[in-house]
């Protein structure tokens, strides 16, 4: 553990460490499969541990590389991913959450692209949506700055005090902390549902007539 925890300080003192969140959260924005949390995490808990690397560094880079992550998804979803995701199977996972994408871009806009940071696979889908259907590129900088910088903070900031309620077991806060993120994330995930079945049993019609005597 020991070994494991040296390595990770020498990593994150080195000023690479920054490029090396930005590319990992810019990659994060449009191919989820790469932990992009967790590392801006990470990097915040061993922060906390005697100042390396800069928690401002490791928030900038973080915000930084999520917008420009975002802005490449925005822009394959306007090159043509409208057709692409015509194509998908009906009844997949990347169907049904580009299909709520969809549903909330047209409702609520720049609010569902600041939410939908905070979900992994949810933010993708509305990044190649809004590029889909040509949501204005202003307004999706406006709304992805505050989104990315807010994210940033909360994953710094997430990671910092995980550090600094762990510091003399950097290894556990990075577990607290990334623990935290994914319980968050699955909270968010389970209230969706919720309101998804409200919504669905609101709008059910009646299963036969009503009872005649």
């Amino acid at each position: 553990m020991d070994a494991v925890l040296d390595l990770l300080r020498e990593t994150v003192t080195s000023p690479w460490v920054y490029a090396v969140l930005f590319v990992a959260t810019a990659i994060d924005g449009f191919f989820p499969a790469i932990p992009g949390e967790a590392a801006v995490i990470t990097a915040a808990v061993l922060s906390a541990d005697g100042g390396h690397p800069n928690l401002i560094g490791v928030i900038a880079a973080a915000a930084l590389g999520a917008l420009t992550g975002d802005h490449i998804s925005y822009a394959i979803g306007r090159g043509g991913g409208s057709r692409r995701l015509a194509r998908l199977p009906q009844r997949s996972r990347r169907r049904a959450g580009t299909e709520w994408a969809r549903r909330a871009v047209d409702q609520r806009g720049g609010l569902i692209l600041t939410t939908a940071r905070y979900i992994p696979g949810g933010r993708t889908a509305v990044t190649l949506t809004m590029g889909a259907v040509r949501y204005p590129r202003r307004s999706f900088l406006l709304f992805d700055a505050i989104a990315t910088t807010t994210w940033g903070l909360y994953c710094g900031l997430l990671g910092y005090f995980g550090g600094l309620a762990f510091e003399r077991d950097p290894i556990k806060g990075v577990v607290a902390g990334v623990g935290l993120a994914i319980a968050i994330t699955l909270a968010i995930e389970a209230v969706r549902a919720l309101r998804r079945r409200a919504r669905a049993r609101a709008h059910r019609p009646p299963s036969g007539p009503p009872f005649a005597g």
